[in-house]
C-alpha cells in the first residue's frame, strides 16, 4: 500500500511538473481536430512566428519576474520602437539649422532602435530600483509615457511604405517580418537564438544565477554583497532591448508603423512567463517554461481564429487562461509553504 502510495505521489509529481507541456499538447489536439488546416507545416510556421512575438516579449518579461517585479510598459515599448524605425525610414532625421534630412542603412536603424529600446527600459530600472517606486505603478505610468512618445512621433498618424527608396539607401526592412532563412521565417530564427542567449545566461552564468537570488529573498541577496539594483535595471534593459525587437518585426512585417501597434501586449508577456511557470513573486522560472507557455497562448489565438471565435470570446478565453495560471502559481507557492514548514521540526 505504502508503495502504492509513493508511486502515485511520484506520478502527480511528473504531471503537475510538466503541466504546461500537456496543456500545450492538448490544446494542438483539439485544434488539430476541429481545423482541417490546423496541423499543415505551413500552418505550423505560421503559428510558430506569431509565437515568436509573444516569447520574445515574454523572455524579456521572464528575466523580471524572476527578479520579483513586473513590466506592464513593454507592449508601448513595441509600439514606440517600431514608430521610432519608421520614423527614421520614412522620414529621416531632420537637421533643420543644416537644412538636409539624412537617411540612415537598414541596419543602423536596427541598431540605433534597439539601442534606445534598451534604454527605455533601463530608465523603469532606474526609476523602480533609485526612486523605489514599486514595479505595478512604474511601469503603469510609464506605459501611458511610452505611448504618448509614440503618438507624438508621428501625431497619431502611420508611417506607410517603409520598403524605403533605392536612392536613400535604406530599402531591405521588409526582410526582418518576411523573409525566410533555409524556409524558416527570419523572425523564427531571431527567437531562437535570443532564447538559447537568455536561457544560457539564466542557467550557466553568474548574473543568471544572481537573477535568481534576488527574486528569491532580495534582502538575503543584498545582505550577501549582490547589486541588487544593477541586476533590476539590467534585467528591465533585457526586456526593453526584446520589446524594441518585437517592434521591428512587426514593423517590417507590416511594412508600416502605427502608434497603436503591441496595444495589451503586455499581459501576453506576463501570461506565457506565467504559464511557463515562472512565479510572480520572484525566484523561480526558466526560459523553456516561457517558450512553451508563449506556445500555448500562440496556438490558442492561431486555432481559435481559425475555428472562426469571435474576437470577444477570444478575449474571455484568453483571459480566463491567465486566471487560472496565476491560480496554479499561488498554488504552487501554498503547496511550497506547506513543504517548508513540514520539513522545519515543530514549525520553527
Amino acid at each position: 500500500m505504502i508503495k502504492y502510495r509513493k508511486e502515485n505521489k511520484i506520478l502527480f509529481k511528473i504531471l503537475w511538473e510538466a503541466r504546461t507541456l500537456i496543456a500545450l499538447f492538448i490544446l494542438v489536439a483539439i485544434f488539430g481536430i476541429k481545423v482541417p488546416n490546423f496541423l499543415t507545416v505551413e500552418n505550423m510556421l505560421t503559428v510558430t512566428k506569431h509565437v515568436a512575438e509573444y516569447a520574445l516579449l515574454g523572455i524579456g518579461m521572464t528575466f523580471i519576474i524572476l527578479t520579483g517585479g513586473i513590466d506592464l510598459s513593454v507592449g508601448s515599448i513595441v509600439g514606440f520602437a517600431a514608430m521610432i524605425a519608421g520614423g527614421f525610414i520614412y522620414e529621416g532625421i531632420v537637421l533643420q539649422k543644416l537644412g538636409i534630412t539624412i537617411f540612415l542603412s537598414i541596419p543602423l536603424v536596427i541598431i540605433l532602435t534597439l539601442i534606445i529600446s534598451a534604454l527605455v527600459g533601463t530608465l523603469n530600472g532606474l526609476i523602480i530600483s533609485y526612486v523605489r517606486i514599486p514595479p505595478f505603478i512604474a511601469t503603469l505610468g510609464t506605459m501611458y509615457v511610452f505611448r504618448g512618445f509614440a503618438l507624438l512621433r508621428s501625431n497619431g498618424m502611420t508611417f506607410p511604405n517603409l520598403q524605403g527608396k533605392p536612392d536613400y539607401g535604406n530599402t531591405g526592412f521588409e526582410w526582418l517580418g518576411q523573409g525566410f532563412i533555409g524556409g524558416i521565417p527570419v523572425a523564427v530564427i531571431i527567437f531562437i537564438i535570443v532564447a538559447i542567449i537568455a536561457a544560457y545566461l539564466l542557467s550557466k552564468t553568474p548574473f543568471g544565477w544572481y537573477v535568481y537570488a534576488v527574486g528569491g529573498n532580495e534582502k538575503a541577496a543584498e545582505l550577501s554583497g549582490l547589486k541588487v539594483k544593477k541586476i533590476k535595471i539590467l534585467c528591465y534593459t533585457i526586456s526593453g532591448f526584446c520589446a524594441g525587437l518585437v517592434g521591428l518585426i512587426v514593423a517590417s512585417e507590416l511594412v508600416a508603423s502605427h502608434p497603436a501597434i503591441g496595444e495589451g501586449w503586455e499581459m501576453n508577456a506576463i501570461a506565457a512567463a506565467v504559464l511557463g511557470g515562472a512565479s510572480l513573486s520572484g525566484g523561480i522560472g526558466s526560459i523553456g517554461g516561457t517558450v512553451i507557455g508563449a506556445f500555448i497562448i500562440g496556438v490558442l489565438n492561431d486555432g481559435m481564429v481559425m475555428m472562426g471565435v469571435s474576437e470577444f470570446w477570444q478575449k474571455v478565453v484568453k483571459g480566463i487562461v491567465i486566471v487560472l495560471a496565476v491560480g496554479l502559481d499561488i498554488l504552487q507557492q501554498e503547496i511550497r509553504k506547506r513543504q517548508i514548514t513540514k520539513a522545519i521540526p515543530d514549525g520553527k
